[in-house]
């Protein structure tokens, strides 16, 4: 495995998330690596830090969302920086799909990631 972080790991780690294994996801991380939700009452969203912390926000987020998928994955690399761009996909309790776009800005420590900072289109009930 190469030490530095290349496209075909780093969309593994974008399709973990659709696995619904919160373990497989964190091992992706560093130890003291960081996962910001795009939602929370932090600045930055809800945050976990360590890589014990971001599998208890993992599966948080997988018990929130079930059967949620992230679509049309794209991956950029730039040095030990990234991003994902993303559409994610679940049915509501009437059985309609809805879809949001987001986007992850992500650090990487050699293959592993160091901070995951997600983001999401916002869909008020009446436009503006």
């Amino acid at each position: 495995m190469s030490n530095q972080m290349d496209i075909k790991r780093a969309t593994e780690f974008g399709q973990a998330w659709n696995s619904g294994d919160a373990a497989l996801v964190a091992s992706y991380f560093t130890e003291d690596g960081s996962y910001h939700a795009s939602v929370g009452q932090d600045r930055l969203g809800k945050s976990f830090r360590g890589r014990g912390e971001v599998q208890k926000g993992v599966q948080r987020f997988f018990e929130v969302f079930p059967g949620g998928r992230f679509e049309n994955l794209k991956v950029n690399l730039f040095g030990s920086f990234g991003t994902f761009e993303w559409d994610f996909v679940v049915t509501d309790a009437h059985g309609n799909k809805i879809s949001t776009a987001g986007c992850d800005l992500l650090e990487f420590e050699g293959n592993m990631v160091k901070d995951k900072n997600a983001f999401r289109k916002a869909r008020p009930e009446k436009a503006a």
